[in-house]
């Protein structure tokens, strides 16, 4: 045998400078473990019966084990800790919200795309204030996802469910919007979820889609143009009364429309892109630019310049593309 096969086999112990290798004792054989004993403390086989007759029982079938035991010593009897019903019910895997509440349903995350405009609206509430405390004015905007453009918009001084069917029945009778091609997006308050509104899409053939309750980014449209509408330079901290609201609107509005430069539509304006005027402006933008290389092509660091486009789809909540296996 080698050294090295010995060395394999045996450990060495160092004494001076010579080296002497001895064989490794084999392990130990595994016993089998022993059952854990029942503790002395242990509820029996006839009180563990008693205590999940009292946890299934119509009396405390939804209530937690700390609020039985409560009522349980009021009564003058106690069987058992509340941890020891929680042992138990996870047992018998019944380990769950035992309390009589409401269960939310799990809610659809809305998933919406438009390559064009007339597929997919979003429309919101916000409130314009008041020269008073508490004096605010709902405006009710629908807009295109994909022109950004506002198709309709109401200021009124109440906030209702037959304003808002009022509105959208204008905007699609305006837009010439035929039954299967749209889908109309929004949040889920009183007057977006109202019943009034059913039988409104379904006559006009709209497919309706909501947010999910507490998720702030599920219409970020509606709310990236109430920003721009809250930020402009010309609006108040307050208006003096329903008038001035309207008048402002009434500018404002036209102005987003046909004068406001769109990050995410190649910087054009929203009703030039819904109004189908984009790749004959893109082009003529296209040629100035050409011609300015031309002359100078050293200004252009980065070459000739490139035609620019519009996205070819826009996205609520776009699909999640699913992770590939290696």
């Amino acid at each position: 045998m080698s050294g090295t096969q010995l060395k394999g086999l045996c450990e060495g112990v160092g004494i001076g400078r010579a080296t002497v290798y001895r064989r490794r004792r084999p392990p130990a054989p595994r016993v089998p473990s022993r059952p854990r004993p029942r503790p002395p403390r242990a509820l029996s086989h006839t009180e563990r019966a008693e205590v999940l007759d009292i946890l299934h029982s119509e009396r405390f079938v939804d209530r937690a084990p700390e609020a039985i035991v409560a009522v349980l010593l009021e009564e003058k009897k106690y069987l058992c800790s509340a941890r020891t019903m929680y042992r138990l019910l996870a047992e018998h895997d019944e380990l769950r919200e035992r309390r009589h509440v409401r269960r939310h349903p799990k809610y659809q995350r809305p998933e919406l795309m438009a390559t064009g405009p007339r597929q997919t609206w979003t429309w919101d509430v916000t409130f314009l204030r008041g020269p008073t405390k508490g004096a605010k004015y709902p405006l009710y905007v629908i807009i295109d996802i994909y022109s950004r453009c506002i198709v309709g918009w109401l200021l009124a001084q109440v906030e209702s469910a037959e304003l808002a069917e009022q509105l959208i029945a204008e905007a699609c009778l305006k837009e010439g919007i035929a039954p299967g091609e749209l889908t109309l997006h929004a949040d889920r308050g009183s007057i977006q979820t109202a019943t009034d509104l059913d039988k409104l899409f379904r006559d006009l053939g709209i497919r309706r889609s909501h947010s999910r309750p507490q998720v702030s980014d599920d219409n970020p449209f509606s709310e990236a143009q109430f920003r721009t509408l809250k930020y402009h330079t010309t609006y108040p901290d307050r208006f003096d009364g329903f008038e001035h609201a309207l008048g402002w609107c009434r500018t404002f509005i036209p102005w987003y429309n046909h004068e406001h430069r769109h990050s995410g539509i190649a910087f054009l304006t929203p009703a030039s892109v819904h109004h189908g005027e984009a790749e004959v402006l893109l082009e003529a933008q296209h040629q100035i630019r050409l011609q300015a290389y031309s002359a100078h092509p050293e200004r252009f660091v980065h070459g000739p310049p490139a035609l620019r486009s519009l996205p070819e789809a826009v996205y609520i909540n776009p699909p999640v593309a699913e992770p590939k296996l290696h």
